[in-house]
């Protein structure tokens, strides 16, 4: 099992930045693909975005792209979610999630992942 940490969550005016952090330890970073979803109070769990190390390729949900952008450091086991121009309807618990790199379920599907962090909350205001 891999250990999942996030950070970075806050309060920001629509138009703002954020930068989540995800810092895994407990296997090599290398055995894992990781993406990022959001889950808002009353609704179901929503994938944000991932990326396929091996590949060097990266996912994003419509809602996102163009705003978000995934990354990682692999010497720091941690991948990172930068959030520009956010919008109220971006406000929710953002969660690391890491999967096997052998794993054939679909990227986007949240039961494709083993591996999930404690959330850390984003809240936009208008």
């Amino acid at each position: 099992q891999v250990q999942l940490v996030e950070s970075g969550g806050g309060l920001v005016q629509a138009g703002g930045s954020l930068r989540l952090s995800c810092v895994a330890s407990g296997r090599p970073f290398s055995m894992y693909n990781m993406g990022w979803f959001r889950q808002a109070p009353g609704k179901e769990r929503e994938f944000v975005s991932s990326f396929i190390w091996s590949a060097d390729i990266t996912y994003y949900a419509d809602s996102v792209k163009g705003r978000f952008t995934i990354s990682r450091d692999t010497d720091k086991n941690t991948m990172y979610l930068q959030m520009n121009n956010l919008k109220p309807e971006d406000t929710a618990v953002y969660l690391c999630a890491a999967r096997s790199v052998l794993s054939s379920g679909s990227i986007y599907r949240s039961a494709s992942y083993d591996n999930w962090g404690q959330g850390t909350q984003v809240t936009v205001s208008s």
